[in-house]
This record gives C-alpha cells, structure tokens and sequence, in this order.
C-alpha cells in the first residue's frame, strides 16, 4: 500500500488556518513585538543541554534528501548515539514518518544509519506515522506510556530546541533537552538567523494556537496539542 505523505495542509489539520491567521495577524498588529519575544526563547534554549540518565534518547527526524538525511538530521544522530554510547539512556527512539517525496520514513533511514554507526538493532525504537515535530512527540508518548517508560532526553537542533520543548510541556511529557550543536547552520550565519526568525514564528504560532483553543474551549483542538 502506497503511504500517504505530508503536505502543508494536511499537516494544518483542524483549525490550522485559523490559529495560523491569527498568529500573523497578532504578529503584524503587534509590529513583530510577540515573535522577537519568541526569538529570545529559542536563542535561549539554543544554549542548554539539559541531559540526565533517561528511559529513551528521542531523535526527531527531518525531511529527507534523495531518500538520505540531511546534514542537519545525520547531526541530530550521531549526538544521540553519542548520549547512547556514555551511557545516558538504553535506546534510542528515532522518530519521524513519510514527508516531501521521501520513499520512506525519516525513522527507517535514521535507523539505518544509527545501525552502520554501530549501534545495535535492539537498541532502536522507530516511530514513523508522525509528520512534524508535535506529531512526533504526541506518537512517541503513546509509545512510551505503554511500555512504562518516561523519562525522554530529547536530541535536535540547537535552534529547533525551544519548539520542541514547549510542545513537549504542552503534552506534559517528562522531558528534557540536549542539542546537537555540530547541526548547521553556522551560528551568527545570515542562514542561522532565517532559521531561528522561522522557529520564533513557529512558537508564536504555538502559543496562540493553544490560547485560542481554550479561548473557544474547543476539546478537539486541545487534544492535538496537550
């Protein structure tokens, strides 16, 4: 059976768009204030490495290239195995699913690769329905919780941090963080600042998301986020 990938509309689901208009229009009427406060956020979390001995090290995957991982996503693993090499956790859970015009899921290619950097099978855990980083951690919580587990150390990188762990505190997963700095782009780089200008917006938009739906006390919208 031919796996459906993501596309941006899809990814909106329920209420999306509205939340999404609401954060440019909050964003705009407010002269950008509320999303540079965001960027202080993810320059902030940018910075700490929060890692503890935990029950699972979780990767969050990124979009393929030519069915490959990115410069960014081979980061991302290569840290975790690292954390798993000292001891930090028992597995990795490498998480992410069909997105862009992959042929197959970021897990089962970060799972390859976490394989030829010599960490054994029974080590890895994938979880590949998930189309973006809240999907991610929502599947993953599922995962765990049923098999008794809790405590996550989350790897990714340094600018996609702040995101993560706000979602992770919305989903009250017990959860902390440790970036994979050797990630690009290059910090203080033209790239870096796009990115990190992209992730604030992105928080921005989390946040009013989360507002709006309790505002209207939409049951539906909340359970996609908490």
């Amino acid at each position: 059976m031919r796996r459906r990938h993501s596309t941006f509309v899809r990814e909106l689901g329920p209420g999306g768009l509205s939340s999404l208009s609401l954060a440019f229009a909050t964003g705009a009427l407010a002269a950008g204030l509320p999303v540079a406060w965001r960027l202080r956020e993810v320059m902030r979390w940018a910075l700490v490495d929060e890692r503890r001995e935990s029950d699972a090290i979780l990767v969050l995957g990124r979009e393929l290239v030519d069915d490959a991982p990115t410069d960014v996503f081979r980061a991302r693993l290569d840290h975790g195995a690292g954390l798993w090499r000292d001891g930090w956790a028992p597995r990795i859970v490498v998480s992410g699913g069909w997105t862009g015009t992959a042929r197959r899921s970021e897990a089962e290619a970060g799972r390859e690769y976490l394989l030829a950097a010599g960490v054994p099978e029974a080590a890895i855990w994938t979880e590949d329905r998930s189309r973006h980083t809240l999907e991610n951690l929502f599947n993953v919580r599922e995962t765990l919780d049923r098999h008794g587990l809790g405590r996550v150390l989350l790897v990714s990188d340094p600018l996609h941090l702040a995101r993560a762990r706000a979602f992770a505190r919305g989903l009250a997963l017990d959860l902390t963080c440790s970036p994979a700095c050797s990630a690009p782009p290059r910090g203080g780089t033209l790239a870096w600042w796009t990115r990190a200008a992209h992730e604030a917006f992105l928080l921005h938009w989390y946040r009013v998301g989360v507002t709006y739906s309790r505002a209207i006390g939409s049951r539906r919208l909340l359970a996609r986020v908490t």
